[in-house]
């Protein structure tokens, strides 16, 4: 839900506070939870439902690695993946301001159809509104999508699960997608190979279900650092990181020390921030980085039982500092 940063957090729970059913049953996760989903139990059935939903108002609507329509249809996959679901349909909404031109359009729905394709994924409904010239911005397109998937009747892997000991592992290299944005939006002529990274994760994610994995989460909204602060809060638990593990492009870094931007509050579109039991967490980084998609995989920390619900860097030259969500979205309009 959101963009991360304080502000996004206050006005979620501003909208959440006036919201009066909030979840199906006891037994489901609801909107009071903030997770990437909420799961809806169905008596009597050996499988519970998995619902998510997502806007997408990026700027420019095409850039390194993708367009919107890329956005849009892996990032609904993702956020069914991250609650253990398994994705089986969606809704495509699209608000068209008046002169978004048809080849544009083609290009954007034609990236949709081919993701869902692939993973056999129906879009079964949607919806088409059309606002006159002047009512929008100039990029003339906004994108709502709602994901259905399933999972086994009484698996929850939610923000609120990590337990003491278990190990933090990214899927690779952190602050991707935000900083390609952002060279691409300010026309920045750089020696560099960076794009965004953006790709649905189900041949990463699914294999991997078969082991202990507690949580969950895409690194979107508020980057890693977004990540770990709801879970250390959710979960009571400490989580402790190592600068030196953490996997970052010299791409990545050289953009992050010209603008002052920290990696780690920037989003990713591509990746995956997972809590896995200790005894099962080799098993897991191996599975993943035997896929391309997770190549530069690596277990970055761990939870703890102490001081908790903070997150804190042990850094490269030896002192420890607290993470923290930034007030702000550092890159906004990227997803």
């Amino acid at each position: 839900m959101g963009q991360g940063g304080k502000k996004m957090d206050t006005l979620l729970e501003f909208i959440t506070n006036r919201i009066k059913i909030k979840k199906i049953s006891d037994e489901g996760v609801g909107v009071e939870s903030f997770d990437d989903g909420a799961i809806i139990p169905l008596p009597n059935r050996s499988i519970d439902l998995v619902l998510t939903t997502d806007s997408f108002t990026v700027s420019p609507l095409f850039f390194r690695g993708g367009n919107i329509g890329t956005l849009a249809a892996a990032g609904t996959i993702n956020d069914l993946l991250m609650m253990g679901a398994r994705p089986i349909a969606m809704t495509l909404a699209l608000v068209i301001r008046e002169g978004l031109k048809f080849d544009v359009l083609a290009n954007i729905i034609d990236t949709i159809s081919e993701i869902t394709e692939k993973f056999k994924i129906g879009i079964v409904a949607g919806d088409t509104k059309v606002m006159p010239l002047g009512s929008m911005d100039e990029t003339g397109l906004i994108i709502n999508t709602t994901g259905l998937g399933e999972i086994p009747s009484g698996q929850r892997i939610t923000d609120s699960s990590i337990q003491p000991k278990d190990i933090i592992i990214t899927t690779g290299t952190l602050g991707d997608h935000g900083f390609a944005m952002l060279v691409t939006r300010e026309g920045i002529e750089f020696e560099t190979e960076l794009k965004s990274d953006v790709a649905p994760l189900q041949p990463l994610i699914q294999p991997i279900l078969q082991y202990r994995i507690h949580a969950m989460k895409d690194p979107t909204r508020g980057g890693l650092t977004g990540v770990l602060t709801e879970w250390a809060k959710k979960s009571n638990v400490s989580i402790w990181l190592d600068e030196t593990s953490l996997p970052i492009s010299d791409d990545v870094q050289i953009i992050s020390d010209i603008f002052g931007i920290d990696p780690l509050h920037v989003s990713c579109e591509g990746k995956a921030i997972i809590a896995v039991h200790p005894e099962d967490a080799d098993k897991v980084l191996n599975l993943i980085k035997s896929n391309p998609l997770g190549n530069n995989a690596a277990i970055i920390g761990r939870a703890k039982s102490s001081r908790k619900g903070q997150v804190f860097l042990k850094t490269t030259i030896g002192g420890h500092r607290i993470l923290d969500k930034p007030v702000g979205e550092p890159i906004p309009r990227v997803c």
